[in-house]
């Protein structure tokens, strides 16, 4: 065996080995994530041990750590404490919503489901799974808890049986989050939601609104079933112009916003055997972009969304983020009423989310956690994680939050 391969040689084959990848460890994503991290102000964390033994009492005596409490109060333990979304402030009376700078609100509805429901209980499945998270994003180089003031809004009022009362409901809840100069943050419920989700926005923007849609299922046909439902919200969201719907029913009085343009609809992962058959028309007649799995797999996830980025953002002031959970395959995610075998892989999934977010977003939803189908809550810690990895991508851009104050 020559010198340089032998096992106790601790020179000459290291360098050799050094010099062949030419990466300097400071160079790293790692090392540089530290760095980031090493310069954002622990402040918040801080003030939360001490609110925590104001509230919950010393600990013990024999409890040698004595920033633990007596009652929990804070993040810790994860399987203790209420639980709100990532054990935020729980803005009870939402007429200060306004004091935060972004709000999970959960609107659990599935009155618009036509195969599996359950997608009522998604707000408080994300909420429970969301406490294993301590917001100490590493591969961002993100510590939401010191960089964004994050809220827990609640749950709307929804009226299960009756969708267009609901969607009203939605509509005025989520116009009051966004006028009041917070980012939105809705966890379904069924996809139905969209419609009146971005209809709680899009008004109150001055120019087009663009929506990059993330599902299996193209949930653009005008009727299911003689109603509004899950598999339709974007047919009443986007504005079809001249083409006259017809109106067999006198409640379905808006068909489409002025500002959300059909060409503006980037829809990410359609495919399957199963309900994409009504939509399909429909999106081919309003030119709405269409990029199925194949395409995500030819271009790549990260060109995937630079794809739908440009085509969602030509000629708007926003783009709005609509994230189905069932466009990620089932084998990760199977709580969910509509699952198709072929989707995304998580990792996929959060690289667009990624390169998506970055450019800045009005707000974003999740729909179709249902956890009467989930295992070890994997479909709703992939939600979870998703709104995570938008709001840590949001605030490493200088797209949310206030990283500028807290950074030494």
């Amino acid at each position: 065996m020559s010198d340089d391969r032998k096992s106790g040689d601790g020179s000459g084959h290291h360098k050799h080995r050094h010099h062949l990848h030419g990466v300097k460890r400071e160079d790293t994503h790692g090392a540089k994530s530290m760095e980031t991290l090493s310069r954002i102000s622990q402040t918040k964390q801080d003030e939360e041990t001490a609110r925590s033994l104001q509230y919950g009492l010393e600990a013990a005596s024999s409890v040698i750590d004595r920033n633990i409490s007596l009652f929990s109060r804070g993040h810790q333990p994860a399987f203790a404490g209420i639980n709100t979304f990532m054990k935020a402030p729980y803005c009870e009376d939402i007429r200060k919503i306004g004091n935060f700078e972004a709000a999970f609100v959960g609107a659990p509805f599935d009155s618009a489901t036509t195969y599996r429901p359950g997608t009522r209980f998604g707000p408080q499945a994300v909420r429970r799974i969301s406490a294993l998270y301590d917001g100490y994003w590493f591969d961002g180089g993100v510590d939401i808890y010191e960089e964004l003031d994050l809220c827990d809004a609640g749950d709307i009022f929804v009226i299960p049986g009756n969708i267009e009362k609901t969607f009203d409901q939605v509509t005025k809840a989520v116009s009051h989050i966004y006028t009041s100069g917070v980012f939105p943050i809705i966890c379904g419920g069924d996809h139905s939601l969209g419609f009146p989700n971005v209809r709680g926005i899009a008004p109150h923007i001055d120019g087009n609104v663009g929506i990059i849609h993330i599902d299996r299922h193209i949930d653009i046909q005008e009727k299911d079933m003689d109603e509004r439902m899950h598999t339709t919200p974007w047919f009443w969201t986007t504005n079809e112009g001249t083409h006259a719907s017809h109106r067999d029913h006198s409640h379905m009085h808006d068909v489409g916003l002025p500002n959300c343009h059909p060409k503006n609809l980037v829809q990410i992962g359609i495919g399957g055997w199963y309900g994409n058959r009504p939509g399909t028309a429909v999106a081919k007649r309003r030119g709405t972009s269409v990029l199925t799995m194949h395409d995500v797999q030819h271009y790549g996830p990260k060109k995937a969304a630079e794809i739908a980025l440009e085509m969602a953002w030509e000629g708007c002031k926003a783009v709005y983020l609509s994230f189905d959970i069932d466009s990620i395959d089932p084998g990760f995610a199977p709580g969910t009423g509509s699952p198709e075998p072929g989707g995304l892989l998580p990792r996929e999934a959060f690289e667009m989310i990624h390169t998506i977010a970055a450019e800045g977003l009005c707000g974003m939803e999740v729909v179709e956690v249902s956890p009467p189908y989930d295992v070890n809550d994997n479909t709703a810690q992939l939600a979870c994680r998703v709104v995570l990895d938008v709001l840590g991508t949001l605030v490493a851009n200088g797209k949310l939050g206030h990283r500028s104050k807290v950074m030494k």
